[in-house]
């Protein structure tokens, strides 16, 4: 089919695949004079308790209400948040926190007491946190989570109200960046035994953050309202925030461009060009340690054979998804930890990237022929993507690359909201899916702990293999930041030889944003903190 002619058919199915999405913002009224901002907001949360949050559209609400030790500028780089200062041990296990004098919305200290709750909360199994492998470098998190010791034994400890110490199972140079990430952020600790897990409601809730959830109307918005007991609430300038969950880009467009929201997450990606012309100066492009990837579900056959998983990886056309479908910037990923990740000069690479497209479809079918497949014994199964953003364009092409590999391939494809995909995917609910890692934190160990076997929930494909694990923490070990690369870089090769995922494009992030609004800077880890932003008064909603 030529090019053209995939584009209009694409196009028709992807029409017809795209669900309608939420309805418009909110007209409430707000007090008269406040500074109001509107987001878009990509998804509907799951939930904003930062121990049981798996997304990033959870998180620009989380990130806005609560505040780790460390916390984001708004050149998405940790800065001290909680923490004033800290010592390090000459080994690089121990880390000392000097607390800031801070307080709850409600008026009550922040103390050392509630990080060390918090910390034991997220790793108690019976807490069922998807995210908190995350948190295994710290001292017995990986032997807490799973149940071999009681959560008191987590590595984490208050010395006095402003001081806690946090020891590490391995040097983890990345540790000021992963202590921004809300799996370790505090909750408060006497309203959440008080009220269990009705303590984020809205009547119950306090935080430490810019901002304080005041009102959450399912599928619809979540509203914020400014906390003044914020440390540095002085320099905070809007006084509310409404977050929309609004899935469909075309429908966040046009409401950026009636006025109706100040900035969205994401736009139409073969709107590029038209939007630059009818909302000179909104539109933001910006390279970001992302990658969009396809995942096996290795528990079901056929797909714990490598022979399928790497035919089906080398059927894609990648170049033809990024450049006439998405364009918006993104780029064919034949590896899964995208350029630009600190200290880590170069990846590794799926042996047949070079080949041809076609070169690879006639191996794709020899190897599925190996395996087993053909007339008498086709290979039949679904592919399950996110309805959200630019995932129901891209997905027709995905099934007509699949299914134009044989006559005897049969590919179907099924649109699912974005939480509830993904938690399919953690609970294994699917064959092949479509998923994306954005970087919790700039270190190439935070894609490869995605196919670490105790990584569990967030490793959804259930990839294990125990030399791939013996590499990357062989890599958690190594002090030398040269050789530790090179560990690295060898678990990666080794992984992308098995083909547990499916890299397809290294990401941009996009964003319409209002000229009016300051403060926002472009940055590869995507994060827009609400505290630095604000617009004109007369903008006002």
């Amino acid at each position: 089919m030529n090019t053209l002619a995939r584009l209009a058919t694409y196009g028709l199915l992807a029409g017809l695949l795209a669900l309608g999405a939420c309805g418009g913002p909110s007209s409430d009224k707000v007090d008269d004079g406040a500074l109001v901002m509107h987001r878009g907001n990509s998804a509907e949360p799951l939930t904003l308790d930062p121990q049981k949050a798996s997304g990033t559209w959870e998180n620009n609400i989380i990130g806005d209400m609560f505040i780790g030790l460390f916390t984001e500028n708004a050149d998405g780089n940790p800065i001290p948040g909680m923490a004033t200062s800290w010592t390090t041990s000459e080994d690089g296990l121990t880390w000392t926190f000097s607390l800031r004098d801070a307080k709850w919305s409600d008026g009550v200290p922040v103390t050392a007491h509630d990080f060390v709750y918090s910390f034991q909360r997220i790793l108690n199994p019976e807490n069922l946190a998807q995210y908190a492998s995350l948190l295994y470098p710290i001292k017995n998190a990986y032997a807490v989570n799973t149940g071999k010791l009681s959560p008191d034994n987590v590595g984490v400890k208050a010395i006095d109200d402003h001081t806690l110490e946090i020891k590490l199972e391995y040097p983890a140079p990345y540790l000021p960046g992963l202590l921004t990430h809300y799996t370790s952020m505090p909750v408060p600790a006497h309203i959440v035994k008080a009220k269990g897990n009705d303590w984020i409601k809205p009547e119950n809730i306090a935080v430490n953050g810019a901002f304080k959830l005041v009102e959450w109307r399912t599928n619809d918005y979540v509203h914020s309202v400014k906390n003044p007991l914020f440390y540095d609430a002085d320099n905070v300038c809007l006084d509310e925030i409404y977050y929309y969950a609004i899935v469909d880009n075309n429908t966040a467009e046009r409401q950026v461009r009636e006025g109706r929201l100040d900035v969205n997450n994401g736009f139409p990606g073969q709107k590029l060009a038209f939007l630059n012309k009818q909302l000179p100066g909104y539109v933001r492009v910006h390279p970001y340690l992302g990658t969009t990837y396809y995942v096996f579900n290795m528990r079901k056959k056929p797909f714990d054979d490598a022979r399928v998983r790497n035919a089906l990886a080398m059927a894609l056309d990648r170049d033809f998804m990024t450049g006439e479908i998405l364009k918006s910037g993104q780029i064919p990923a034949y590896s899964l930890i995208p350029p630009g990740v600190a200290n880590y000069p170069k990846g590794g690479l799926v042996s047949w990237a070079k080949l041809s497209l076609a070169e690879r479809k006639a191996k794709a079918k020899d190897l599925l022929i190996e395996a087993g497949f053909g007339p008498d014994h086709p290979l039949e199964f679904e592919f399950t993507y996110r309805n959200s953003g630019d995932n129901p364009r891209v997905t027709p092409a995905v099934q007509s690359d699949w299914n134009e590999i044989a006559p005897w391939v049969h590919v179907t494809i099924t649109g699912v909201e974005t939480q509830i995909h993904y938690d399919n995917l953690r609970t294994g609910d699917f064959q092949v899916g479509d998923a994306g890692w954005i970087a919790d934190f700039n270190d190439a160990e935070n894609f490869l702990y995605l196919l670490l076997t105790k990584t569990n929930q967030m490793n959804y494909g259930k990839y294990s293999n125990p030399a791939y694990d013996a590499m990357v923490e062989r890599s958690n070990h190594e002090l030398d930041p040269v050789k530790r690369a090179e560990l690295m870089q060898r678990a990666e090769q080794m992984m992308l030889d098995d083909m547990p995922v499916i890299p397809m494009w290294y990401s941009v992030n996009k964003a319409l944003v209002n000229p009016k609004v300051t403060g926002w800077v472009d940055n590869v880890v995507d994060i827009h903190r609400s505290r630095y932003l604000c617009m004109p008064k007369d903008d006002k909603k």
